[in-house]
């Protein structure tokens, strides 16, 4: 991760133009320019910039969690055993590919992570508990958290 000094300076048109492809992705060139006040060409070579400088890490499709069958989304607050290199980067891989599985973040004190499941209902949440994720050898303890409603941000 970049340290604020090595951190690119982002003017106030960098900043509309992430703010506008934070909204939208999939906008062109030529509206990304109309809305922020630049000519096409300029505004290409701004986010090319921003790419380039890693700014910009990606584009991705935002799925209908409904729609893909997995709108039961849980929460779970996991405990590793040690927390040795070997052993988060083992739990790290291993976790990481469970198609269920849509984010994790590894945190500053207790627990040790968050991990963000996305399933068809509580039964598949159990199968994936029961069979996969807690059958880690790394993993202590695990406590699962419902998601109601996503008040703000979500994919």
């Amino acid at each position: 991760m970049a340290t604020d000094s090595e951190r690119p300076a982002l003017d106030a048109l960098d900043r509309a133009i992430l703010a506008e492809l934070s909204r939208d992705g999939r906008i062109t060139n030529i509206e990304l320019a109309r809305r922020i006040g630049l000519t096409p060409a300029p505004c290409l070579r701004r986010v090319k910039r921003l790419e380039e400088e890693g700014v910009i890490t990606g584009y991705r499709a935002v799925l209908d969690p409904v729609a893909t069958g997995r709108s039961c989304e849980i929460v779970v607050a996991v405990d590793i055993t040690v927390n040795d290199r070997q052993t988060t980067e083992e739990f790290e891989k291993a976790v990481t590919r469970f198609d269920e599985v849509t984010e994790v973040r590894r945190l500053l004190g207790r627990p040790d992570y968050f991990v963000r499941v996305n399933v068809a209902d509580l039964a598949a949440y159990e199968e994936f508990l029961m069979n996969r994720l807690a059958r880690l050898p790394a993993v202590h303890r695990v406590e699962s958290h419902q998601t109601m409603k996503i008040v703000k941000g979500g994919p």
